[in-house]
Parts: structure tokens; C-alpha cells; sequence
């Protein structure tokens, strides 16, 4: 009856992906003022989940995916943002932008988990 939980998978991987881009956003922070260095983003969740060509996972074997959206096959693509003189696109306003929405997902994956297991929980008469 309870052998397969997707919410639970997803919310797992929402999570792991909104590590990911948090990872992301503070390596652009540390390189602010590195000469050369473009700003790095992760594309969003549901481009990740949904599979599209640009993250579309390969298995080597049957069964090597499992199930729910895994954000491994996110790529880190550089930023459109227009460089400094030193050549550097880092936006410092930007990027604490993206912590906050980040810092969202991360929020929203860690409540999506929690109200399923109280779901769960209820459902077997301990809630």
C-alpha cells in the first residue's frame, strides 16, 4: 500500500536542487571580484524534473534512475549578465536575490515533506 511514495522522493530532490543552486549562488558571491569570472546559474526545478532536452537524465541500466525527479541532470549554465570592465558578471543585488528564492524553494520542499508525513502519519490512525 505504502511502497512507493513519489511526494516523498520529490520533495527529497526539491530539496538536494535548491542545495544545488544555493551552492551555485555563493560561488558567484566568493568571485565577485575575480577578473574574468561569469556568473553561473542552475536552471529551475521543474525544468530539471520535467525532463527537458537540455537535462534529460541517461540511465546505464534498467532501474539505475528509480523514480521522482532527480536534479543531477540540472546543468550550470554562465549567466547573460553583462561583465564588468574587468570582465567579471557577478551581480552581488542579484545574487541575493536568488539566496532569497533559493532560501524559498528550500522552505517549500522541507514543508511539502512535512505535511506528507503528517498525511501519512493520520492515515494510519497516529496523528
Amino acid at each position: 500500500m505504502f511502497t512507493n511514495l513519489d511526494v516523498f522522493q520529490t520533495s527529497y530532490q526539491m530539496a538536494r536542487h535548491a542545495g544545488a543552486r544555493q551552492a551555485v549562488t555563493a560561488a558567484n558571491m566568493a568571485n565577485a571580484d575575480t577578473p574574468d569570472y561569469r556568473a553561473r546559474t542552475l536552471g529551475s526545478f521543474a525544468d530539471s524534473f520535467n525532463g527537458s532536452a537540455e537535462t534529460a537524465m541517461k540511465s546505464t541500466r534498467d532501474g539505475h534512475l528509480g523514480t521522482g525527479g532527480a536534479t543531477t541532470a540540472a546543468r550550470v549554465q554562465q549567466s547573460d549578465a553583462e561583465p564588468s570592465p574587468n570582465g567579471n558578471s557577478v551581480s552581488l543585488e542579484q545574487e541575493m536575490v536568488n539566496s532569497i528564492e533559493i532560501q524559498r524553494e528550500h522552505s517549500r520542499a522541507l514543508a511539502i515533506y512535512k505535511h506528507s508525513l503528517d498525511l501519512l502519519r493520520m492515515s494510519i490512525g497516529r496523528g
